[in-house]
């Protein structure tokens, strides 16, 4: 029987910080106030955190911190792309660690969120105590076409023909482009057409694994929160996420010489292992860890094991350190 996530966990305080004019950004800490510093990094990008996030930690030993990035779930104003990008989530990070005394915190991302810690460690490599990274993203072109040019397509072509039928032929050479217009334009109608399409897709191929009862609960609560996530996930896919080509894993000798762990579902169909393959052979150090049953979902229970197995492993790492 594998490891489950710890008790349900209240926040101990939440907070709002400021971030230039427009941006409140909503933070959390949970846990162990002297324990060991981990920033939790969610995915999308778009999305935000919940409740559950709190539980891959050992709150004993962890101090937990949380926060929803710009325009995502509590930060606002929602689903804006004014003064959002990378390089601004890094700028928010550092404003986290500076007003919480943080002099090195353990970097724990998902997804998008494994993206944004190694833009993070490449960054200040100097205020990183660790890596946990799951379903890695490294933000290159190849990534981005597997998911929305060629290659999921072949594995869900029913769910593929949806997600390209709002788009005319002629538009669909270039499908971000194609839905970054419909997102960002002044059509509301055709605003939350595009964001329940792209929406439907991601949710298909991301929960391929689940039961329909999980995936039903996984949706989002309503229209409005749709259309903000998929602004955010258009604006960021369209500029390329803020990067050079091949970014983060050229830049792979600016990594600090520290303990990585890097988790990813060998059935993962949303970003493939070769990600983490590819980031492990830049890390010689590093732990890499395939899991047979894992798809792309921190939530899944092979997941769940092996994310819960890391924090606690990292923990006995980082306290002898």
């Amino acid at each position: 029987m594998g490891r489950e996530l710890y008790p349900a966990l209240c926040a101990a305080q939440t907070w709002r910080l400021d971030a230039g004019e427009l941006h409140r950004i909503y933070v959390e800490e949970s846990g162990n106030p002297a324990g060991i510093p981990v920033i939790f990094l969610h995915g999308g990008p778009g999305s935000g955190c919940n409740e559950n996030h709190r539980r891959y930690f050992n709150p004993d030993k962890y101090r937990i911190i949380i926060f929803d990035q710009r325009g995502c779930h509590r930060s606002t104003p929602q689903g804006e792309c004014q003064e959002n990008t990378s390089q601004d989530l890094i700028a928010d990070m550092e404003r986290i660690r500076r007003e919480l005394r943080i002099d090195k915190w353990l970097l724990f991302g998902g997804s998008w969120g494994a993206a944004l810690a190694l833009l993070y460690a490449q960054t200040h490599p100097q205020h990183v105590s660790g890596l946990i990274l799951r379903g890695t993203f490294l933000a290159r072109q190849q990534d981005l076409d597997w998911f929305i040019k060629r290659g999921a397509s072949h594995i869900f072509p029913d769910f593929w023909e949806d997600f390209i039928s709002i788009i005319p032929a002629a538009e669909r050479d270039d499908l971000i482009a194609a839905y970054h217009r419909r997102m960002h334009g002044d059509d509301k109608h055709t605003q939350q057409q595009a964001a329940a399409s792209w929406a439907a897709w991601a949710m298909r191929t991301v929960t391929w694994m689940l039961a329909d009862r999980e995936i039903n609960s996984a949706a989002p609560e309503d229209i409005t929160t749709q259309v903000h996530e998929v602004k955010i996930e258009t604006h960021y896919a369209k500029h390329r996420y803020f990067l050079a080509p091949d970014q983060l894993l050229r830049h792979s000798d600016y990594l600090p010489d520290v303990p990585a762990i890097i988790i990813h579902g060998r059935k993962d169909m949303t970003c493939l292992p070769e990600a983490a393959w590819s980031l492990h052979k830049k890390l010689p150090g590093s732990s890499l860890r395939i899991i047979k049953d894992g798809g792309h979902l921190a939530g899944e229970p092979a997941m769940v094991d092996a994310l819960i197995t890391a924090t606690d492993e990292m923990a006995a790492v980082l306290h002898h350190a």
